[in-house]
């Protein structure tokens, strides 16, 4: 069904033309359930949910939200209740294996988006004798602490590669499932997809930085007692007001169906009420 933009407020005359190139083709394509359990902006619990999308290349695996993989215009109302439940969750967009065996993480944080690259981390994994089915699939577990958070993940052999979703990576099997305290991930769809793999869009706007950077930016952020009810705090020509946008937005809309209204700036939803933010990486 179609929705009607009530309003376009163009920041300049022009959009920046997306450019992106294919850096390595999909062999297949891992489809997961995430969701995250935390409280909203009144510290009532509820439990965020969405769906990550993994191309596993040869080379380069690249991890995403599922808006952000099927890459379109924000037209259909499926998609934008979809990317504006995505905005509670802050899933970035993971480059394993780019560049030249690297990191890349690409995170939009309001008013800008960054780019952040460093050495693709090894995980201490400690395998275990424990054995279950999970999704179908006949899966080992293993055990980690990652960046400050402990993970208890399911992998099958059935499906060989080191691949997982988000940075969860480098077991003998597919990652099928992983829980830590506040998230979870689980596999639940598998599809041969031979889909090219692009590299992070060609923006000029993009702020780059060092992966740690970005990390540290992104929880001082999200991880400040004022963000579940003023998720603007942080940006102090704002003055309360969501239209005076600033940074490198270029034009916004605002979408009004069954009496909400849903605001996205160069595409990227904007929330007035945030949910307190659980990090998937502590340090």
């Amino acid at each position: 069904m179609k929705l009607t933009t009530i309003i376009i407020a163009m920041m300049l005359a022009s959009k920046v033309v997306a450019q992106t190139e294919a850096i390595d083709t999909a062999q297949f394509v891992a489809v997961y359930d995430y969701e995250c359990r935390t409280q909203n902006d009144e510290g009532t619990p509820v439990t965020d949910r969405m769906q990550v999308v993994v191309q596993v290349g040869r080379t380069v695996t690249k991890s995403m939200p599922l808006s952000a993989y099927k890459e379109k215009d924000m037209e259909e109302e499926d998609d934008i209740i979809t990317a504006h439940q995505e905005a509670y969750l802050h899933m970035p967009t993971v480059w394993t294996g780019y560049p030249n065996g690297q990191t890349t993480v690409r995170d939009w944080i309001f008013p800008h988006e960054f780019e952040g690259t460093e050495p693709t981390p090894e995980i201490a994994w400690t395998l275990t004798d424990d054995t279950l089915t999970v999704s179908g699939y006949y899966c080992q577990t293993a055990t980690c602490k990652f960046r400050g958070v402990a993970w208890t993940v399911c992998y099958t052999e059935e499906i060989p590669s080191s691949a997982g979703p988000w940075r969860l990576r480098g077991l003998p099997g597919l990652i099928v499932k992983a829980e830590s305290e506040a998230h979870t991930f689980c596999l639940t769809e598998l599809r041969q997809e031979h889909t090219p793999i692009t590299a992070p869009e060609k923006n000029p706007d993009v702020q780059r930085m060092a992966y740690a950077k970005l990390l540290k930016h992104r929880n001082d952020v999200y991880g400040n007692r004022q963000y579940p009810k003023n998720p603007f705090y942080h940006v102090p020509d704002l003055n309360g007001r969501i239209l005076s946008l600033g940074g490198s937005i270029r034009h916004m809309e605002v979408f009004e169906f069954g009496g909400q209204q849903l605001a996205f700036a160069d595409g990227h939803p904007l929330l007035t009420k945030a949910h307190v933010y659980q990090p998937l990486e502590a340090k």
